[in-house]
């Protein structure tokens, strides 16, 4: 498959993360193997069967919102608008200038604005002792917090977006599927410009409780620093986070133009289902590795290629074991030679913002040459048996990465990111042609 002749590229990137305020501190705490999960504190989780998640620290105000922002947007849309604003600044990209009907707008989001949402249910239902509630309590704002679309809104308002603006829920992958139906709006030219990436603020009462009635949270309430292990045998569930990245995504002639500094490319993007339950996954990775080999065709490149993969690791047993199949299925041979991690080890699953999270560190990644680690990983399950970057960042030349997510209803998503033309290093030697032998597909 050939290459679209439009291309799409990364200029900005925002990020509001657990452990640090910013793109830069969220870089700084990836490379140095630092965890931000600790005990609940936004609300009171005694009783709640998992009381650990990935907090961030974080003041609209001192963020720069207005009093009248805080007021209007729930926690996640206060996410998106300042993660847009860094991602904007970042870029260099002169909006006011831009063709407003050329400007679109792509957010991700699972759950909503969750937060608002049953804070004013607990108001207006007197702390649900009310059946009938009283629509007179509620905040002025309170229609846009039942509208998951006013999230996107918000952003093309900072922007001025005028062009397409659309809000992607697909589960645990609305942030990969938000950023490649931006890339997509590049390639058909319906857009010069997007601000993609994706938003959750789902540390509430009412997500805890559902996810404990799955037991996919980890109970490891003692050790908080620890809870969440991605590939290592002792893990127990996946630790809820918080958080967004967005970024500004723009035509690559036209930012070579206006002499725009480039992160990456998006060179391919695919999804698949499963059709098969809506918690449960196939341990044969197969509806993954179907996303990796699409992705891979739409970039026209060989799973050699792929020097680092971004994992979904959310650290449930059945995951972790079903993303391993689906590398060695999709990557034969490279997926023992190429180095996987799993960052919410780190920052925890924030549900849909997590792949924009992601692929914001991918970007990084790609500009600093290091890849992020898996922290807490001490004790390789024998089933997942690649090369997991365990604790320690990795200096790594890479070119290409992948990275990948699955989500709640069998979503399945599969990105590849490269370094802009103009910054790759010289092409290895060719590979010898002795390479090991294929190591037998996990069942």
């Amino acid at each position: 498959m050939t290459r679209p002749q439009r291309r799409a590229v990364i200029t900005g990137v925002g990020a509001v993360a657990p452990g640090g305020h910013g793109r830069e501190a969220y870089w700084d705490l990836l490379t140095a193997g630092r965890t931000a999960t600790r005990r609940i504190s936004l609300f009171d989780a005694t009783g709640f069967r998992s009381q650990v998640a990935a907090e961030c620290d974080f003041d609209p105000l001192a963020a720069g919102l207005t009093p009248q922002e805080v007021r209007r947007m729930d926690r996640a849309g206060q996410f998106a608008v300042v993660a847009a604003r860094e991602a904007v600044e970042d870029s260099g990209i002169d909006l006011p200038a831009a063709d407003p009907a050329r400007v679109g707008v792509s957010i991700g989001s699972a759950v909503g604005c969750t937060m608002g949402l049953e804070e004013e249910y607990a108001v207006l239902s007197d702390g649900g002792r009310t059946w009938l509630v009283d629509h007179s309590y509620g905040v002025p704002h309170l229609y846009g917090y039942m509208v998951p679309s006013t999230l996107a809104v918000e952003v093309a308002r900072l922007a001025g977006a005028q062009g397409p603006v659309a809000l992607i829920s697909t589960g645990c992958t609305s942030g990969l599927d938000a950023i490649g139906h931006g890339v997509q709006l590049i390639e058909e030219g319906s857009a010069d410009v997007v601000l993609a990436g994706a938003t959750d603020a789902p540390l509430s009462p009412i997500t805890s409780a559902c996810f404990d009635a799955i037991k996919a949270t980890t109970p490891n309430n003692d050790d908080p620093r620890h809870a969440s292990r991605p590939f290592d045998g002792r893990r127990d569930g996946f630790v809820l986070g918080e958080g967004s990245a967005v970024m500004v995504i723009e035509e690559a002639e036209s930012a070579r133009r206006r002499g725009a500094t480039v992160y990456a490319e998006i060179l391919g993007f695919a999804g698949r289902s499963n059709a098969f339950h809506m918690t449960g996954l196939k341990p044969d990775g197969r509806e993954m590795a179907e996303a990796i080999r699409v992705a891979l065709d739409r970039a026209a490149l060989d799973p050699g290629d792929i020097d680092y993969i971004n994992a979904h690791g959310s650290g449930t047993k059945q995951n972790d074991r079903h993303e391993t199949a689906a590398f060695k299925r999709s990557l034969g041979p490279r997926a023992h030679e190429v180095p996987v991690s799993s960052i919410k080890s780190m920052i925890g699953h924030s549900l849909g913002a997590i792949g924009s999270l992601e692929i914001a560190a991918c970007a990084l990644a790609l500009r600093h040459q290091v890849v992020p680690p898996t922290a807490n990983l001490a004790v390789p399950d024998p089933e997942c048996d690649l090369d997991y970057v365990p604790v320690t960042a990795r200096e790594h030349r890479m070119e290409r990465v992948l990275s990948v997510g699955s989500g709640f209803g069998g979503f399945q998503t599969a990105m590849v990111l490269g370094r802009p033309a103009d910054v790759r290093p010289k092409p290895r030697p060719a590979r010898r042609a002795a390479r090991r032998p294929a190591r037998k597909e996990a069942a």
